[in-house]
C-alpha cells in the first residue's frame, strides 16, 4: 500500500489537469447513509415516492418532509478528512476539478472551489414550474412553500429519478474530463449513468486512473492505482507525500 500510495502522490504531483469523481462512499465517511449499498435508504424506502416527480406531486408534503430531514441531517455532519485532503490537493496542483455525485453540499463547505454538481444541490431549491430559485427559509414548515412568482410548488433543486442530469453541469463533466490527464475515483460504485462514463473517457483520452475506495467496483479491472480503504485514511498520506516532495 505505500508504494502505491507514493506512486499515485507522484501521479497527482505531475498532473496539469487532474478530475476528481466522488459518489456515496466519501460522504458515508462524514455518516450521511449511501444510496444503493447493502444498508443503503433505497433497501427500505421506496424512490419512486420520494425521488421522483410523480412522488412529488402524488404526496407532496412526505416528500418535503423527507428532504428537510436530509437537509438537516447533511447539516449536522462535517466534511471529513478526504473532502479536506481534496481541498489541500487543490492548492497544490495547477488544475483540479471536483465532480461529485452527492447533493450534501459537503465539498463546498470543506472549502473547494471547482465542484461540479451532477445531481444538485440539497441547500438550493426552485420553483417546479417557473425558473424562480429559492435559499431555505426557517420558517418554511413541513409543507412545500408556494412560489411568490406564479404560485406552483417549490422543489429541492436535485435530479430526481426520470430526470435529465442539468445540461451545463454535465457538458463541463465531460468536456474537462476528456481533457485531464489524471483522474482520481472517490467512493463511487461505477454504475450510475452517465457520471460512470467520466472515467472511462478520460482514460480512452490518455488520463491515468486512481481509485479510493473500500471495496471493488466497476472500475477496479480498469484503473492504473487501485487503493482499497478509506479516503479519509489514505487520501491525507496522499497529500502527506506530495508535500513532503514539494517541501524537498
Amino acid at each position: 500500500m505505500e508504494e502505491l500510495i507514493s506512486l499515485a502522490a507522484r501521479m497527482l504531483s505531475g498532473s496539469n489537469v487532474t478530475t476528481v469523481s466522488t459518489g456515496a462512499g466519501i460522504s458515508k465517511e462524514s455518516g450521511i447513509p449511501t444510496f444503493r449499498g447493502s444498508d443503503g435508504i433505497w433497501k427500505s424506502k421506496n424512490p419512486k415516492e420520494l425521488a421522483s416527480l410523480e412522488g412529488f406531486l402524488s404526496n407532496p408534503e412526505l416528500v418535503w418532509k423527507w428532504y428537510m430531514q436530509r437537509l438537516f441531517t447533511a447539516r449536522e455532519k462535517d466534511p471529513n478528512p478526504a473532502h479536506l485532503a481534496l481541498v489541500d490537493l487543490e492548492g497544490m496542483i495547477p488544475h483540479l476539478t471536483v465532480i461529485t455525485q452527492n447533493v450534501d453540499n459537503l465539498h463546498r463547505r470543506a472549502g473547494s472551489r471547482k465542484v461540479v454538481e451532477l445531481h444538485g444541490n440539497i441547500e438550493h431549491f426552485r420553483c417546479l414550474e417557473c425558473a424562480h430559485t429559492a435559499d431555505f427559509d426557517p420558517e418554511w414548515d413541513d409543507r412545500p412553500p408556494r412560489c411568490p412568482e406564479c404560485g406552483s410548488y417549490i422543489r429541492p433543486d436535485i435530479v430526481w429519478f426520470g430526470e435529465q442530469l442539468p445540461r451545463t453541469e454535465l457538458e463541463y463533466a465531460f468536456d474537462i474530463s476528456s481533457r485531464s490527464d489524471t483522474f482520481l475515483i472517490i467512493g463511487t460504485s461505477g454504475t450510475v449513468q452517465p457520471a460512470a462514463q467520466l472515467p472511462i473517457m478520460a482514460r480512452r483520452n490518455g488520463a491515468r486512473l486512481i481509485e479510493i475506495n473500500v471495496t471493488e467496483s466497476a472500475f477496479t479491472g480498469q484503473v492504473d492505482i487501485s487503493l482499497q480503504g478509506k479516503a479519509g485514511e489514505i487520501l491525507p498520506l496522499i497529500v502527506n507525500e506530495i508535500r513532503a516532495e514539494n517541501s524537498s
